[in-house]
């Protein structure tokens, strides 16, 4: 599931994950959480409401360290939530992790940031390359997030690890794709699998408040809009003895009452 914007997008999950799981026969749900706090970080509350709602394993992005509280937490639950894997050594937190089911089934999943627009981070391209081949050690069925600005950028980590990964899937812009598709080489890829969150704003935050900053240059609160919500996402179809994806398929489900 696509970045979570604010409490709009935790209800989301919370409503309407359950069923999602089950209609879609889901053997392990991961989410953005980026967002999750009022629009721009994630806070314990919020990391363990998604958890508690079925998501087996949250991913980040650029806004991870807005709210400083989540350090420790991650210290204690390392393998719950990841930061992107392309920011310097010594950084809290993990970029790469193993979701594992009781069967002994396992998805390894990667994290990374791209660069253009973004923080001028290591290279994404051969930080994967890295964490590729390591997690081709115990298990085929590998997912990357990559969270990045540029179309072009997630375009080419899709090309880059096709056939190496069971899915690239790309976040950050909050826009769902309609490019889903499975690459020659076997890998499941979409440029933006969309945001859990409010649909009637400017990716999520309040349309008068984006149009402002706009039209005056000035800067302004981002606050979470409210109103229409949407859950955002996509389910892959991945063959658990070669790793490559059958097939992906875009979900959009509204939130009731909204």
């Amino acid at each position: 599931m696509g970045d979570v914007m604010g409490r709009p997008g935790v209800e989301a999950i919370q409503t309407l994950l359950p069923g999602l799981l089950s209609r879609h026969g889901v053997d392990i749900a991961i989410a953005n959480a980026e967002n999750s706090d009022l629009g721009a970080g994630i806070t314990p509350d919020t990391a363990e409401a998604l958890l508690a709602s079925g998501v087996r394993l949250l991913t980040s992005g650029n806004h991870f360290w807005s709210k400083k509280q989540i350090l420790p937490w991650i210290q204690e639950h390392p393998d719950l939530l990841l930061r992107p894997a392309n920011y310097p050594k010594g950084t809290p937190g993990l970029g790469h992790g193993l979701v594992r089911l009781p069967d002994g089934r396992a998805l390894g999943v990667i994290n990374l940031e791209g660069r253009v627009f973004m923080k001028p981070l290591d290279n994404p391209f051969l930080v994967a390359q890295g964490l590729v081949e390591g997690l081709r050690q115990q298990t085929p069925c590998i997912l990357v997030d990559m969270h990045c600005e540029a179309t072009s950028e997630k375009n080419a980590m899709g090309v880059f690890l096709d056939g190496r990964v069971s899915a690239v899937v790309g976040t950050h812009t909050h826009v769902q794709t309609a490019d889903e598709r499975v690459l020659p080489g076997g890998t499941a890829f979409i440029t933006d699998v969309g945001m859990c969150g409010p649909l009637d704003s400017v990716i999520g935050v309040r349309k008068e408040q984006s149009v402002e900053r706009f039209v005056t240059e000035r800067r302004m609160p981002h606050e979470v809009a409210t109103g229409l919500v949407y859950l955002q996402g996509v389910v892959v179809d991945i063959d658990e003895a070669t790793g490559l994806a059958r097939g992906i398929e875009r979900v959009r489900e509204r939130l009731p009452g909204t």
